[in-house]
């Protein structure tokens, strides 16, 4: 088993959660390594709580419009776990000394638009990456060849059916004609980056019209729609 080879150690459990209209599925996962943690709460393949170690605070990253469910106690109680997960670490590293980590690479990511893109109106790239095993992965940004720290984020890896994981990250930008962006992916297990190219495109679209009076002329009208 993946879980077993690992040189952190993750706990996963799922409650099935069934009323007489509806069935949902709530996730637990809490992890640890040598210099971080970590402690979510999902319901229904969405993230709802997690805990932060590394700025010592619980983060809540669900959007304002929809119902938001409190974990009272659940920074203290995420910390409680943390100090166990470690001490299992230690225990789990003396166990399975010298094993070797089993390590998956993960596919080619994928970049796309959150909005439709108009030109010079703020929008979020989305970059996914999946597949990988252990988590998690390094993504980072460029734009026209510089790269970028402001505006992005990412969130904390999400487990998948098959044990490996994925995790999306985010960076704001205003599309201007021309521009250039890249999503950049580093993992154990890749020798070499994988990266996702995405531009700022314009499509011409040419309308002819036939102008009056004497002489004939033709007036040719250009319009830019922007594709993703």
């Amino acid at each position: 088993m993946k879980m077993m080879k690992m040189i952190v150690v993750l706990v996963l459990s799922g409650v099935l959660c069934v009323s007489a209209e509806v069935l949902h599925e709530d996730i637990s996962i809490g992890g640890c390594s040598d210099v971080d943690g970590e402690k979510m709460y999902g319901l229904d393949g969405e993230e709802v709580w997690y805990a932060d170690f590394m700025n010592n605070r619980e983060v809540d990253p669900q959007p304002r419009f929809v119902d938001h469910i409190s974990y009272p106690g659940g920074l203290e109680n995420a910390k409680a776990e943390l100090q166990i997960c470690r001490t299992n670490l230690q225990n789990d590293r003396r166990a399975l000394k010298d094993f070797p980590l089993e390590k998956d690479a993960p596919s080619s990511p994928m970049i796309y638009t959150h909005d439709n893109v108009d030109l010079g109106q703020e929008n979020i790239l989305i970059c996914h990456v999946t597949g990988f095993f252990p988590a998690p992965v390094n993504v980072s940004w460029t734009k026209n060849g510089e790269k970028v720290t402001v505006g992005t984020s990412i969130n904390v890896p999400m487990i998948n059916k098959d044990g490996t994981y994925n995790q999306f990250s985010t960076l704001k930008f205003t599309p201007q004609l021309g521009d250039i962006y890249s999503c950049e992916v580093e993992h154990l297990a890749l020798e070499q980056p994988l990266t996702r190219i995405w531009d700022v495109e314009v499509e011409l679209n040419v309308s002819v019209s036939r102008c009056g009076g004497e002489a004939e002329c033709f007036c040719v009208f250009l319009s830019p729609d922007v594709e993703e």
